[in-house]
């Protein structure tokens, strides 16, 4: 028996699918992680099963993504693999009016980053609540990190004006650990993130942090799904 998904989650579905619908044959597509994202992951899956779409293999960016890949008969490789993506499809957690990003909120962001940057387009798919004026007002800036450079890598983010707190694992006693064996700082910044370009550089060049969740300059295209007097709406930005 079908169940109708409620307006929230159809929006979801609707974008995640109009961007599948943008990948084409012979593609080796970034699939990105988080649950838009896997309304993609889905769509594309319906399309190879339909023989829509052939020949593509996917880089996953999360034992998350890897699995729901399997389930959907998606051909994977890994970077290592491949000269280049063709196209890379991921969610965010903010989006500023420049397509900065803030994404990370699942602990995937180092290797998002890395396959939205090797990709030759990269599309992001968010609800038009993830649009922001000005980044770190509302979402926490993760940072990712070396265990044993935790206190260090603390204390030097307070120096710049952050307030880091180790992020926890809810279902489980201790803190998130990614899929690179890592810990994640959740950062605020009091008044936002003035310059995503320069804070991007400077945490990265702090010893012990693997990657931190700014995206800039990355971003080709953002769709942006919508509810409209009822209705699921997919807009571009």
């Amino acid at each position: 028996m079908s169940t109708e998904l409620d307006p929230s989650t159809q929006m979801k579905k609707q974008v995640g699918e109009a961007a599948a619908a943008m990948v084409q044959s012979g593609s080796i597509v970034g699939l990105g992680t988080g649950s838009t994202a896997a309304f993609m992951i889905q769509a594309l899956g319906d399309r190879l099963r339909t023989g829509d779409l052939k020949d593509i293999r996917g880089i996953t960016t999360s034992f998350q993504g890897e699995v729901l890949a399997r389930e959907c008969n998606i051909p994977l490789s890994t970077l290592n693999e491949v000269d280049c993506i063709d196209i890379a499809i991921d969610g965010a957690d903010e989006v500023d009016p420049q397509k900065n990003l803030i994404k990370g909120g699942g602990a995937a962001h180092t290797q998002e980053k890395l396959v939205a940057a090797f990709a030759k387009q990269f599309i992001v798919i968010v609800d038009s609540s993830k649009l922001v004026e000005k980044l770190n007002l509302g979402f926490l800036l993760p940072v990712e990190v070396l265990p044993r450079a935790l206190n260090p890598v603390s204390k030097t983010i307070e120096k710049l004006g952050g307030k880091p707190q180790l992020r926890m694992a809810v279902k489980k006693s201790g803190p998130v650990v990614t899929d690179q064996g890592n810990l994640i700082l959740d950062v605020k910044f009091e008044n936002g993130i003035d310059n995503p370009a320069e804070l991007e550089k400077t945490l990265n060049n702090i010893p012990g942090v693997l990657e931190n969740g700014l995206f800039v300059g990355l971003t080709d295209l953002v769709l942006v799904g919508e509810v409209v007097d009822g209705k699921p709406v997919v807009r571009q930005i």
